[in-house]
């Protein structure tokens, strides 16, 4: 699926209308209150939407806070608009959609584009097999099922062409990573981290293993990280990961429960960036968590590289300037987007530039731009 190159949004929480230019590696970064997580939401919403799935049962497990209708629409001071409207970009299809949210209704506006070439060549198709059939072939439903066989040799179908891709906001936490116990309601992996052994044990029964040999290779970052290992001989209903310290006696091993908390994010994201199986966009929320400031850097400029190798597409959000360091703005797909909200309170979100050098003058890292206040997204009242 071609990347979402551009998202937007009207009248959705504190956003009045707001366009966002994405690559594939986004940093977002903002005052608390700012809009972050409602931009994320947004994006959620209208995938939601493109499938026609706007109950809880849908968003919740997705990371979507769900509140009442009457609280998804915009608040703000001004005209009172009832509808939400959400476009998506992906290539050279524009999917958008209105969204009512009191009655949950959904109508796309503009579903699909195709190449002029591409719909020449299924008319032609057409006309010729509707001399075998007559003139009243093919229904409608034949139409569609038609359409989506001519397309396969794409990899997708036109259904999948009418949808925006399953967006998922991931925030990790310590409890579900270190117990195991909860399945989530999403697979493979919950946006807390439930599924993760399951996922795993998954991965780790393929011949060779190669997801788990790359995602070995990331944790090596660890100094002291030496190995870890699914247990063959598990008990029923037992889940648990075993880990090898480089500094601990020959033999000696540990499991999750004992596990640093970093380490345990650390082998969530990278599971969630090298596996086939999850979302290809999703946003990766407080991505500093229990990380120290210089690991997270190269954790980043780390998972920056997975992405282009293993297709995926990512939106960082954080509140520590080492993150920065770890993308490459000289690269147009390492995008930094500031969240700062108006005088009128809307959300407003633009994309920082590749900081002129200029001779003489000594470059500072963009961490140390960010807490100067050089690139904004500070807080201005104390």
């Amino acid at each position: 699926m071609p990347l979402v190159r551009e998202v937007t949004i009207e009248n959705y929480k504190s956003i009045k209308k707001l366009t966002v230019e994405f690559g594939r590696v986004n940093v977002l970064i903002g005052p608390n209150g700012s809009g972050k997580s409602n931009l994320l939401e947004a994006i959620g919403y209208g995938s939601a939407a493109s499938r026609g799935k706007l109950d809880n049962e849908y968003l919740t497990p997705r990371g979507i806070r769900v509140v009442e209708p009457r609280f998804t629409r915009s608040a703000l001071a001004g005209k009172r608009i009832r509808q939400i409207k959400i476009q998506f970009q992906l290539g050279i299809d524009s999917l958008q959609f209105t969204i009512s949210p009191d009655s949950g209704a959904v109508r796309s506006l503009a579903p699909l584009t195709l190449p002029t070439s591409k719909l020449a060549a299924f008319r032609s198709y057409i006309q010729k097999e509707r001399t075998k059939h007559g003139k009243n072939w093919p229904s409608p439903a034949e139409l569609l099922s038609l359409f989506e066989q001519f397309d396969a040799h794409t990899g997708h179908t036109v259904l999948d062409r009418l949808r925006a891709p399953d967006f998922m906001i991931y925030a990790p936490e310590n409890s579900a990573l270190r117990v195991f116990q909860s399945e989530p309601q999403v697979l493979p992996i919950g946006v807390r981290g439930e599924g993760l052994f399951a996922h795993l044990k998954q991965l780790g029964a393929r011949p060779g293993a190669p997801a788990i040999s790359e995602i070995t290779d990331g944790l090596g970052v660890l100094d002291w990280f030496a190995k870890f290992e699914i247990p063959k001989n598990l008990a029923a209903g037992e889940r648990s990961l075993l880990f090898r310290d480089r500094y601990l006696a020959a033999g000696a091993l540990f499991d999750q429960r004992s596990a640093n908390e970093g380490f345990l994010f650390l082998l969530f994201y990278l599971t969630v960036f090298i596996s086939s199986h999850t979302p290809v966009f999703f946003a990766l929320d407080n991505v500093d968590a229990g990380l120290n400031p210089k690991l997270i850097t190269h954790v980043v400029r780390t998972l920056a590289g997975l992405a282009a190798a293993h297709d995926k597409q990512v939106i960082f959000t954080t509140h520590n300037p080492a993150v920065l360091d770890g993308i490459d703005l000289g690269n147009d797909e390492h995008r930094l987007f500031v969240a700062e909200r108006g005088r009128d309170g809307a959300t407003g979100v633009r994309r920082v530039a590749l900081p002129k050098v200029i001779e003489g003058v000594p470059s500072v890292p963009l961490s140390e731009a960010f807490v100067r206040g050089y690139l904004g997204g500070l807080p201005k009242n104390f």
